[in-house]
């Protein structure tokens, strides 16, 4: 077979400059009327049992470029099970090299979670008898945005993902939530649903995923800069959410992203808001420190520098959703590389730690149930 280089598919990005042998260079797409870029997903084929070269090109002027020190591309022959293969960064390109163990292999920044995956997430989800599935409206390129009620309760907490859509193992994070929260014999999740509703996007930002986007929708917007004023032109995915949180009110709100430098799973806060309070941080804090001793995967010691106050980004949501509703807001990051307090030499970061973590976050939430709904009860 001739070693070949594809990815017009679902979630696919790579752009082929040249083929020699085994050495095969490569170019990331820019997101569509953008700058943005930095995912990658392709398929070769024709190559096994060759040592392949795949060099990317343009990889120091991806949208972080420091990410790519210490980081470790994904293999998989399957595009079920994903594993790190040996990768550098010098001059300028990353060379990703491998020796495949069969003619069709697939590469990736992190384990994709493709539309049809999340498609099949959402009707998994939407047939159990706890769960009321809601259209919020239509993307530009005309696709669902999916949101799932779950619980009686009410506290109000939305749960949204991947406003990047190249940042996959934020759906992976979903996929945790969702099996823990409908897990009838779990007494977490029937004390969560007995005392609170949960709002779910699984994906906030559907064209970027199938278009193969790292940070934008399918006009080049970033949606975690448009909650301040969102419009049906540029950010309809932000401008459909928030209209129904304005509905529904938020109590809790978190955000679930990955980090591409950070090699540690944090969270990000709400500090700078003009009406930032005492009791509001208290419940904040109080919820990082259960994380810390529910999940070993959990760290406060690394993160973003803190907004000084009166200084926070008022177009992003966890200070938006803040500052409208008073809600105990975040926002919370996962690596692209590993944890390197804890890492998995053969699988670093993973689909299956997202959603261990995503369970953690869950029993986190238990552990300030009590508080939050004093709080909301003005007591």
């Amino acid at each position: 077979m001739t070693l070949s280089v594809t990815s017009p598919f679902d979630g696919g990005n790579i752009r082929v400059a040249a083929v020699q042998g085994g050495r095969v260079d490569l170019e990331i797409r820019k997101d569509n009327e953008s700058d943005f870029y930095q995912w990658f997903y392709f398929r070769v084929t024709g190559g096994g049992g060759q040592t392949l070269e795949l060099r990317i090109l343009n990889a120091a002027g991806s949208a972080y470029p420091h990410g790519w020190e210490g980081y470790r591309a994904c293999m998989s022959t399957d595009r079920e099970d994903w594993e790190r293969v040996d990768t550098s960064y010098e001059g300028g390109i990353l060379t990703i090299r491998a020796t495949p163990p069969a003619d069709s292999i697939w590469f990736a920044y992190f384990a994709p979670y493709t539309m049809e995956m999340h498609h099949d997430l959402v009707a998994g989800a939407a047939a159990h008898p706890a769960v009321t599935y809601r259209s919020l409206g239509r993307t530009l390129d005309g696709q669902e945005m999916d949101c799932l009620r779950i619980g009686e309760g009410p506290l109000q907490i939305w749960l949204y993902a991947r406003q990047h859509p190249g940042e996959t193992m934020a759906e992976w994070w979903m996929e945790g939530a969702l099996e823990r929260l409908l897990d009838d014999s779990d007494p977490v999740a029937r004390v969560l649903r007995r005392r609170a509703t949960f709002h779910i996007v699984p994906n906030m930002n559907p064209d970027g995923s199938r278009r193969g986007h790292l940070r934008t929708n399918a006009v080049g917007t970033n949606l975690n800069r448009e909650w301040h004023d969102p419009s049906p032109e540029k950010s309809p995915e932000v401008l459909c959410v928030r209209e129904e949180m304005d509905r529904t009110g938020v109590d809790f709100a978190m955000d679930v992203h990955g980090d591409e430098a950070i090699a540690a799973n944090f969270l990000a806060g709400f500090e700078g808001v003009p009406s930032w309070n005492e009791a509001q941080q208290q419940l904040f804090d109080g919820f990082a420190e259960a994380l810390v001793r529910i999940s070993p995967d959990f760290q406060t010691a690394k993160g973003y520098e803190i907004a000084a106050p009166g200084q926070a980004n008022m177009s992003m949501s966890t200070a938006q959703l803040a500052e409208r509703f008073g809600a105990v807001s975040m926002t919370l990051e996962m690596p692209f590389k590993d944890n390197e307090d804890l890492p998995d030499p053969l699988l670093g970061w993973s689909p299956d730690r997202s959603r261990i973590l995503a369970r953690d976050c869950l029993a986190a939430i238990h552990a300030i149930l009590s508080q939050l709904e004093a709080r909301k009860n003005g007591r």
